[in-house]
């Protein structure tokens, strides 16, 4: 009896394992063709939140084996047609799968976000997200995250000549080294305006989630976030070459290749880039071009599969630019725009700018789990090899000093995120959780030198220079969850929640040094810390009333790291002060809906947003020291409408507009010595209108030989806004026109195009002291491509 129960517990455990090998190894196919059922060559057939994909054959055939049984999503896509998502429950072996792909020119493609840290159909989401495909970025010309402006609605970027862009969305804006608007590539964090790359280049898309995002993305993200995802290796071997050559002899020249080392195992990924220009300024001074810049960049990817469940990406990315006059600016408003690219500066620094950015991502998908951990370090040594101008005219009053080697002004970051999600499946919950953690090292050494005409600025004496030197150093944590619940067929609630910690320590010495001898120490090494936390809660519901339509209502909030700030020269003050974090509280209440066999997509938007404990930064000159202080409460509120269509057979709409009304309630600040009410006043870098409208033809002229031509148009249109906070430095309203036109075939496509063609001059950004940095000038240029896959 006892021998008759052993044989049955080892035919049931038999049993048992061979069920679990059947169930891991389940093949899902079938064929891909047209509407009009002809065969579709080449088809890609990719599983979200996996690394499986397969190229399909001639006719169409595609097959996956080796998989659990479960519910998967897959993105069909094939040159020519429209992108196609279709949902799979395979609970046996499938292998007559027939999906349908739509002509392009007829239908928009289906649009995949990774907004919820997972991949979806955007049409799902509920809440507010702009989202470009790799076709539309390379259809708007986008080399530059800042040129995001009016695309996606209320947002608006600038830059003062060193290429740290400041973003706005809905009226929260960045107003120091600590974004308000986080930015993630390809899932990381790029921690502060030191260490991320704002340069696009081989993206597969690009989300603007709008509104505070602070449940899953945490500090800095209380204005939005803006998340990059470059394009990876897989199944299928891409590659490519691009070209281009424009005035002020500029020059991009970009290449990449994705390929399987070993097929279903190995995968190489590598995009470099090369490009400069001349300077758009002339400075006076000595009669040359200045800001001219050059830049080297590159993303490298190694993935390997260990098993159908596990996944290893190593990834590096670098960014290496020399910017030969960094900061054009000029004194006062009107004379920027009176004499616009023209300057008079005395000190012309080489700028040296290197950052990188490595990582290592583990996933894991079991039946019901997705786990991810994700390990980054960035870096990023930026140093003057000469003084750089601080007066911005040809005064020898103030020039700014940082090169004193490599052990100061470099910036290292290291993060580390852990992740669950479940897996997609025909239940009523979805969830995630995760936690997050990072450091940081800053040590910052530079000196602010008065030359001969220093008393000319208000200097109390010449020839001198005040050194600061610090070292930041900053931890954190968080913890945080979201659920989805679905109520009912149509109905879904979903709640979330993340708590941040975040400590902060900072070592200052100040010293006094005349020319010529050795350096006094005014400021004994001081330093201070400060402990910072967050609690941001999200709460929303949502109605579907057909499969391509849904309406959401949701309350967000975020939140921007506190602080310490840096000493000012006047030894009677305290050397550090703590400011406190500022947080957004967001209401907002939309729809998004696809009509017309998704010939037509739709979204509006409704938002209202309080800022409290704004954190309002003063620039204390001739020190160069930025000072910050909580002093602030803003209200802003507007309304975004978003559409895009394709009318009729090779014509495509885009229009995207947005209008925000930002002031602030309450907003006290010191002004020579005295409180100054700026309570009423707009805020910054918030234009009070963005607007939007693309129209693109296409069409086939040599069907035999795939050679069709294409003309496109946009126009732009922005509405005041303000560069400081008193509001005396205002750009009024202006419009943009950009073109592009030219011919393409399935491999290669050859355009002109050009941005700005009327040649207007604008405020990019301003110092709240007056000096002025004027957008870019009329550009054009021509630009070949030639691509294999």
């Amino acid at each position: 009896m006892k021998k008759f129960e052993g044989l049955l517990m080892c035919m049931v455990a038999l049993l048992v394992q061979l069920s679990v090998q059947a169930q891991a190894g389940l093949s899902l196919g079938g064929r891909i063709t047209g509407t009009d059922n002809r065969k579709i060559e080449n088809g890609f057939v990719r599983i979200l939140n996996t690394d499986r994909s397969v190229t399909c054959d001639a006719s169409g055939n595609f097959l996956f084996t080796d998989l659990a049984a479960g519910n998967y999503i897959l993105e069909v896509t094939a040159a020519g047609f429209a992108t196609s998502i279709e949902e799979i429950q395979l609970q046996k072996a499938t292998t007559d799968l027939v999906i349908r792909l739509a002509e392009a020119d007829r239908q928009l493609d289906e649009v995949i976000v990774s907004a919820e840290k997972k991949e979806s159909r955007l049409v799902n989401l509920p809440y507010s997200v702009s989202a470009l495909s790799e076709k539309q970025i390379n259809q708007y010309r986008l080399w530059n995250t800042r040129e995001l402006t009016g695309i996606v609605p209320n947002f608006f970027a600038g830059h003062s000549g060193d290429d740290r862009n400041v973003i706005s969305i809905r009226g929260i804006t960045t107003t120091s080294y600590d974004p308000a608007v986080a930015v993630y590539v390809d899932g990381v964090n790029q921690f502060s305006l030191d260490t991320y790359i704002p340069q696009l280049n081989d993206v597969e898309r690009i989300e603007v989630l709008r509104g505070p995002q602070g449940t899953m993305y945490g500090r800095n993200a209380m204005g939005g976030v803006i998340n990059i995802i470059t394009r990876q290796p897989s199944n299928k071997t891409k590659a490519f070459v691009e070209l281009t050559n424009g005035n002020f002899d500029q020059y991009r020249y970009t290449a990449g290749l994705q390929t399987p080392l070993v097929k279903n195992r190995f995968y190489l990924g590598a995009t470099a880039m090369v490009q400069g220009r001349d300077g758009y300024y002339k400075n006076q001074f000595n009669n040359k071009s200045f800001d001219e810049q050059q830049g080297v960049s590159g993303n490298y990817f190694l993935k390997y599969l260990l098993s159908p469940k596990w996944t290893i990406t190593a990834n590096f990315k670098h960014q290496n630019n020399r910017n030969w006059g960094a900061f054009p600016l000029v004194n006062g408003l009107e004379t920027a725009l009176s004499e616009p690219y023209v300057l008079n500066q005395n000190a012309v620094g080489k700028m040296v700018d290197n950052t990188s950015n490595a990582s290592i991502s583990v996933q894991h998908r079991s039946n019901k789990i997705l786990f991810s951990s994700q390990t980054a370090f960035q870096r990023n040594y930026r140093y003057y090899r000469s003084p750089l101008d601080g007066d911005f005219s040809p005064l020898d009053a103030v020039t700014i000093i940082n090169d004193y080697g490599k052990k100061f002004n470099k910036v290292n970051v290291w993060t580390q995120e852990f992740r669950l999600n479940n897996t997609p499946s025909a239940s009523a919950v979805n969830w995630t959780a995760g936690a997050y953690f990072f450091a940081q090292e800053a040590p910052v050494k530079q000196a602010t030198h008065f030359g001969e005409d220093a008393e000319m600025i208000g200097a109390p004496m010449t020839n001198f220079s005040s050194i600061t030197t610090s070292n930041a150093r900053n931890r954190g944590l968080a913890f945080f969850g979201q659920v989805e619940y679905a109520i009912s067929p149509k109905w879904t609630v979903l709640a979330g929640a993340r708590y941040d910690y975040e400590s902060r320590r900072l070592n200052v010495l100040g010293e006094f040094q005349p020319d010529g001898a050795d350096p006094i120490v005014t400021r004994p090494d001081t330093s201070a810390s400060a402990g910072f936390s967050a609690f941001s809660p999200k709460l929303g519901i949502s109605y579907a009333p057909t499969a391509q339509g849904r309406i959401f209502a949701n309350f967000t909030r975020g939140f921007r790291t506190g602080g310490l700030t840096s000493l000012g020269s006047d030894p009677s003050q305290p050397p550090l002060f703590s400011y406190k974090p500022e947080y957004s509280s967001n209401l907002e209440l939309g729809f998004r809906q696809e009509l017309f066999d998704r010939a037509l997509r739709l979204g509006v938007t409704v938002f209202y947003t309080e800022l409290t404990d704004a954190q309002v930064p003063t620039l204390v000159l001739p020190d160069a020291i930025t000072v910050i202080r909580n002093t602030g409460k803003l209200l802003s509120r507007g309304i975004e409408f978003e559409v895009a269509a394709k009318p009729f057979k090779g014509l495509e709409l885009d229009y995207n507009f947005g209008t925000t009304r930002a002031k602030y309630s309450i907003l006290k600040v010191s002004s020579n010595g005295e409180e100054l009410d700026l309570s009423g006043k707009r805020q910054l870098f918030t234009p009070s209108v963005t607007s939007m409208l693309a129209v693109q033809y296409r069409r086939i002229v040599f069907p035999k030989a795939h050679l069709g031509i294409m003309v496109r148009g946009e126009w732009l249109y922005l509405g005041e806004q303000y560069f400081n906070l008193s509001n005396s430095i205002r750009q009024s309203p202006y419009q943009l026109l950009n073109a592009r036109a030219g011919i393409y075939s399935r491999r290669s496509e050859f355009f002109f195009w050009s941005r700005n063609i009327t040649d207007k001059q604008y405020v990019s950004y301003a110092y709240d002291f007056g000096a002025v940095h004027i957008a870019p000038p009329a550009t054009y240029g021509l630009t070949y491509r030639y691509t294999i896959q």
